[in-house]
């Protein structure tokens, strides 16, 4: 049985930014198996090949036929639309499913302007490449909801685990975020979902991610007498004095910030002290989760490794011979993000 608390990570990415579309961040990759073998990750990237001065980040695709060596695909498989007020700027974090239909359905965190919450979205698509806008959210509440991590339940339902945000009551526009964490929601028809109450699991347990969860993958069990298990990932705190500049998605930015590059200025938050790492959880119920703690990180601000500052915003999969394989979004201490992987021991 494979051992999920001890992972091995593997060498090189498996997407980095090689062309205009994704040159300048590649981020929150969502894996999904083809039905006739291989696999197809979608990501969020920006570059300068994007679609407006104005757009953050959509989501890109690439194939392979062995989880390691990825080919992209060309073109945009969703893109922000100006005319949508909650999905003008970016859009992120895909998790993709097949239906029983046989066709697909994705969901991201959809951002507008930084005053405006973040939702769920979703499209359609028969062949995984083009895609159809579904009518508005699927999720929203809390002050943003995002980071969706799609599972498919034993009873033939389906559960959005997502981050929630909650500020003080100075809300969005002025005031501070005091918590964000993992909760759910099901649905029965993959477009009307429903919150279940509670978190399902609370930032703020410890130094290592007390500035807030940004995404947890889930697994349900493969037999009776396994756990469900979880993925997520958690933000350390810079360290006391650190030079924190305004991250261009706050809205208290000044207009020098918003007026410069969303991804240079965005990583140069990134560098700025913060570090991230993944942890494991597991359940027996898919509701009440207990932490077993970190398992991926890097090697710090000072160390060479690709995931050296940030590993974060990730999807994993049950291999076929037991294992499972997490794919990561993560950044060196030179500011490069790309996605990695790593797979469990045993």
């Amino acid at each position: 049985m494979a051992d999920f608390l001890r992972w091995i990570k593997e060498d090189g990415p498996r997407v980095e930014g090689t062309r205009d579309l994704d040159r300048s961040k590649v981020q929150a990759p969502g894996i999904v198996p083809l039905p006739d073998g291989g696999y197809r990750l979608y990501y969020t990237a920006v570059g300068p090949g994007r679609p407006s001065e104005e757009c953050q980040g959509y989501i890109l695709s690439a194939v392979s036929d062995d989880g390691l060596h990825f080919q992209v695909e060309p073109g945009i498989r969703v893109a922000p639309d100006p005319d949508i007020e909650h999905g003008s700027l970016r859009y992120l974090a895909p998790t993709v499913t097949q239906l029983a239909t046989g066709r697909w359905r994705m969901y991201w965190e959809s951002r507008g302007a930084s005053h405006i919450p973040q939702v769920v979205a979703s499209a359609i698509s028969s062949d995984g490449i083009d895609w159809q806008l579904e009518p508005g959210p699927r999720l929203q509440g809390f002050d943003g909801v995002g980071a969706p991590r799609y599972v498919s339940l034993p009873d033939g339902r389906g559960r959005i685990y997502c981050t929630a945000a909650e500020y003080d009551a100075g809300g969005r526009t002025s005031g501070k975020r005091i918590s964000q964490g993992v909760i759910s929601a099901v649905t029965s028809d993959g477009l009307n979902f429903k919150f279940e109450e509670g978190y399902r699991m609370n930032d703020g347990q410890s130094e290592f991610e007390a500035l807030g969860i940004t995404a947890g993958d889930v697994l349900p069990p493969s037999s009776g007498d396994e756990p469900w298990r979880m993925l997520y990932s958690g933000w350390q705190d810079a360290p006391p004095g650190s030079v924190i500049p305004p991250h261009p998605s706050d809205p208290n930015a000044d207009a020098a910030i918003l007026e410069e590059d969303f991804a240079a200025a965005s990583i140069k938050c990134d560098l700025a002290g913060f570090r991230s790492r993944i942890f494991a959880a597991h359940s027996n119920d898919g509701i009440h989760w207990i932490r077993d703690g970190i398992v991926i990180e890097g090697g710090g601000h000072d160390a060479d490794d690709i995931d050296a500052v940030h590993a974060e915003d990730l999807s994993f999969i049950r291999l076929s011979d037991g294992r499972y394989r997490a794919y990561y979004a993560c950044c060196d201490r030179h500011g490069k993000w790309c996605v990695a992987s790593a797979v469990t021991a045993g």
